[in-house]
C-alpha cells in the first residue's frame, strides 16, 4: 500500500482513515444482520434488574418509543456476546452475579450517563467506543512517531490499526476500544516524560481491561534503567533511592482500581455471609475473584486449552500469533545485544536519545560533569567497534552497522514495547482461551511496527505485505458476519 499525504497531512489523513473505517465495520455488520440469521435470537431479551434499586426496567417516553421502534430494536439486536454484560451492569446499576465481576467497570459506568434505557445504552456503547477507536488511532500515530522517527512508517501502522483484524470489537460495545485510547495515551506520554499522566492513563486502562495493569511495566522498565544509571554512572545513590520510591509509587497507583475493584466484589460477595454461604475463593489467603471467575466459569489456566478439540481456535489465532513471534524473534536477532541484556548494554548516547530509559536531566546531569566519564567512555568505545562490524539479518540479508541511534523498528526504545508483546502473545497462547488473541494482541503497537517495516520493503518483502493486507480483511469481513449473528469469533 502506497501512502501518499505529505507529513503535516498524516493526522488529518489517520482520522479520516479511522473514521472511515468504523464506518465500514458498521455497514457490514448491518447489512449481514439483513441478509444472515443469528445463530442465538435471544440478544433482544431484556429480563428485570435483580437489584432492588432497578426492579423494574426504564423504558422511553411512549412519543419517542413510537418514532423509533426500528432503530431501538436495531440497537438491541447488536447486544451480543460480552456486550450483554457489559450493557446490563450499566442498566441494572450494579453486578448481579459473581460471574459479571469479570467486566471491568470503565465501560459500564460511561455508557450509563444518558439513560438506563437499554437501547439508549447501547447507542451510548456504540458512539463511545468507536470515537474512541478515532483518538486511539491518532495517540497511536503520535506514539509512533516519537518512536520510530520515520513518518512513512509511522502512518502505515496506524493505517493497519485502523483495519485490524479485530476491528469487528472495537465498533462493538467491547472495551477494546477505551482500553486502546487509554493505553495509547498513557504511552504517548510516557514517552513524552509526562510519567504522573502517563500513570492516570495506566490506571485507567486497567478499569477498561484487566491487562491494563500490564502497563506498569514500562514504568517498572524505566525506573529500573534511571536508577542503574543514577547510581552506577553518576554515583548519586540519593537520587537512584528516589528513582526507585517514586517509580514503585507510579506502578502501585497503576496497579489500585484493578485492586480496588477486587476488594469490592470481595466485599459484595462475602461478607455479611456465613461460613457454609462463602464461596470458595472467599476463603482463599488472597481472595482474588478475578482469577477464580477466569478459572471457575471460562476453563482459563495454564495449558487448559491445549485440547484436540481446540485445535480450530489455534489456527484462527496462529496469524496474530506467527506476527507477534516474529515481531519478537526478528528484534532479538537484530539488536541481541539490547534485547537480552534487557537494554543495559545499550550506548548511553541511544539509551538518552528518549526517556524510556533515562530521563531528561542527564543531559543536565552530563553536561554538569556528574556522568562517570570512564564508564561514557567505554560505552563509546564498546558502540564504534559494533558500527565497524558486518551483522546478519533475522532473515537472510546482510546489514551493514547502523549509527549509534537507529531509528525505526530497531531502535532501543522499541524493547520495552517488544517485552510486552512477548508476555502477552505467551499469555495468550498458554493460558488464555487463544482464540482471544487476536484482539489481545491487537492493541499491542509492535504488531503494527514490525508490519509496517516489512511492508515498507516492497522489493524483498513485498509478498507479505499482501498477506498482511488480506489477513486483515478477511477477518474484518468474516468477524463482522459471525460475531455480529452470535456466532463464535475470537
Amino acid at each position: 500500500m502506497v501512502l501518499h499525504p505529505p507529513p503535516h497531512q498524516h493526522e488529518q489523513f489517520i482520522l479520516k482513515s479511522a473514521l472511515y473505517s468504523r464506518l465500514l465495520v458498521l455497514s457490514l455488520t448491518i447489512t449481514w444482520r439483513i441478509l444472515a440469521s443469528p445463530y442465538d435470537s435471544s440478544a433482544p431479551l431484556n429480563l428485570p434488574c435483580l437489584t432492588a434499586n432497578h426492579t423494574h426496567t426504564h423504558t422511553l417516553p411512549q412519543s419517542q418509543t413510537l418514532l423509533l421502534p426500528k432503530l431501538a430494536s436495531a440497537l438491541e439486536n447488536g447486544i451480543v456476546w460480552d456486550s450483554v454484560y457489559f450493557v446490563r451492569i450499566a442498566q441494572c446499576g450494579g453486578y448481579e452475579y459473581e460471574q459479571t465481576y469479570a467486566f471491568l467497570p470503565l465501560l459500564p459506568i460511561s455508557i450509563s450517563f444518558l439513560s438506563r434505557h437499554r437501547a439508549v445504552l447501547a447507542f451510548s456503547g456504540y458512539l463511545i467506543c468507536n470515537v474512541a477507536f478515532v483518538f486511539a488511532a491518532l495517540y497511536l500515530y503520535r506514539l509512533s512517531m516519537i518512536i520510530l522517527k520515520d513518518p512513512e512508517i509511522a502512518l502505515r501502522a496506524t493505517i493497519l490499526f485502523c483495519f485490524n483484524p479485530a476491528s469487528i470489537f472495537y465498533s462493538s460495545i467491547y472495551s477494546e476500544s477505551l482500553y486502546a485510547l487509554l493505553s495509547f495515551a498513557g504511552l504517548y506520554y510516557f514517552v513524552k516524560g509526562g510519567n504522573n499522566l502517563a500513570s492516570l492513563f495506566f490506571a485507567l486502562s486497567g478499569c477498561a481491561r484487566s491487562n491494563g495493569v500490564l502497563n506498569a511495566g514500562y514504568l517498572c522498565f524505566q525506573t529500573m534503567h534511571r536508577a542503574y544509571n543514577a547510581m552506577f554512572q553518576q554515583k548519586r545513590t540519593a537520587l537512584a533511592l528516589g528513582t526507585v520510591i517514586a517509580g514503585a509509587l507510579r506502578s502501585v497507583f497503576v496497579f489500585a482500581p484493578f485492586v480496588a475493584f477486587q476488594a469490592y466484589g470481595y466485599y459484595n460477595m462475602c461478607k455479611g455471609r456465613l461460613p457454609d454461604e462463602l464461596r470458595p475463593w472467599c476463603k482463599a489467603r488472597v481472595p482474588l475473584l478475578y482469577n477464580y471467575i477466569q478459572s471457575h466459569y471460562w476453563g482459563v489456566g495454564f495449558l487448559k486449552y491445549f485440547q484436540l478439540k481446540q485445535l480450530p481456535n489455534f489456527l484462527l489465532a496462529s496469524p496474530v500469533l506467527s506476527v507477534a513471534l516474529y515481531s519478537v524473534v526478528y528484534y532479538a536477532k537484530s539488536r541481541p545485544e539490547n534485547f537480552f541484556s534487557l537494554g543495559f548494554r545499550t550506548s548511553i548516547e541511544e539509551k538518552s536519545s528518549g526517556v524510556v530509559f533515562l530521563s531528561d536531566d542527564f543531559y543536565r546531569s552530563k553536561k554538569a560533569g556528574n556522568v562517570d566519564k570512564s564508564s561514557v567512555k567505554a560505552k563509546e568505545n564498546s558502540n564504534l567497534t559494533k558500527r565497524k562490524k558486518v551483522t546478519e539479518g533475522a532473515v537472510g540479508e546482510v546489514h551493514m552497522a547502523e549509527p549509534a541511534t537507529r531509528p525505526g523498528y530497531f531502535s532501543a526504545c522499541v524493547l520495552p514495547f517488544v517485552l510486552h508483546l512477548a508476555f502477552m502473545a505467551a499469555t495468550a497462547f498458554f493460558v488464555m482461551h487463544v482464540q482471544v488473541a487476536t484482539r489481545f494482541l491487537s492493541s499491542s503497537p509492535p504488531v503494527y511496527w514490525f508490519s509496517s517495516y516489512i511492508m515498507a520493503h516492497p522489493t524483498k518483502y513485498h509478498r507479505w505485505g499482501y498477506v498482511i493486507w488480506a489477513y486483515s480483511a478477511a477477518y474484518i469481513f468474516l468477524g463482522s458476519l459471525l460475531f455480529s449473528n452470535f456466532y463464535p469469533f475470537t
